[in-house]
């Protein structure tokens, strides 16, 4: 847990722009300023270029870990529109992802390049509707049931407005224009179904997990189109 919680320090101070207060860390990681002068100590001891300032806060020497990373025009335009649709479409926790991974990524480009990438006049809108704010509560619970492979049980209604309730491995999230698609396997019929994050009524974990079983993985479903 320390380990992570360090990695998780420098990650966090490579990408601020200006020193970040004891506090201001120790509320974004939940544990304690002590715990947090303690770690920078540890950090400091271990060779890593950290500068505390009374009164300021914590900062890391640039360039370090990484050596500058070399992106053409159109990689860049690229990195910054998926990251900046990401954060319009997606949920609160995966918008601030996309950020971080963002400010990692301009944090190693070197000097001039940073400062071009970071203003690249490519923007991504997403109208909000209440059917979008619907989708995105159910995002990340969603996200993480993929990740750790846990069952779910849903309550469901269908574009004819049909209700229904299953038992579901779901295994894929698909973003179209303006919905969010979640595709599972579903216990009852057997079979994979897609359902509409928007359109489900209720969602909760069934207290199990799955192993993935050929023919019944994503990349399945994925051929069958």
């Amino acid at each position: 847990m320390k380990t992570l919680r360090l990695f998780s320090l420098l990650d966090r101070l490579r990408v601020a722009s200006a020193p970040v207060s004891a506090a201001d860390l120790a509320r974004e990681l939940e544990v304690s300023p002590r715990t947090i002068y303690r770690d920078m100590a540890t950090l400091q001891a271990m060779g890593a270029p950290v500068r505390g300032e009374s009164g300021l806060g914590y900062q890391l020497e640039k360039g370090y870990f990484l050596p500058p990373l070399h992106l053409d025009p159109d990689e860049m335009d690229a990195i910054m529109l998926g990251v900046r649709l990401v954060m319009a479409k997606g949920d609160a926790t995966l918008a601030s992802a996309a950020a971080r991974v963002s400010g990692k990524l301009a944090a190693t480009m070197g000097k001039g390049v940073e400062s071009l990438y970071s203003n690249l006049p490519l923007r991504a809108v997403s109208r909000k509707t209440a059917e979008s704010d619907k989708a995105n509560k159910q995002l990340s619970f969603l996200r993480l049931c993929i990740r750790e492979r846990a069952v779910v049980t849903l309550s469901y209604s269908d574009l004819n407005d049909k209700q229904s309730r299953r038992t579901i491995r779901p295994l894929g999230l698909t973003l179209f224009d303006a919905v969010w698609l979640l595709t599972a396997w579903c216990e009852e019929r057997e079979d994979f179904r897609n359902f509409r994050l928007d359109r489900i009524a209720e969602l909760e974990p069934a207290g199990l997990t799955f192993r993935h079983e050929n023919g019944k993985r994503f990349q399945n479903y994925l051929k069958s189109l």
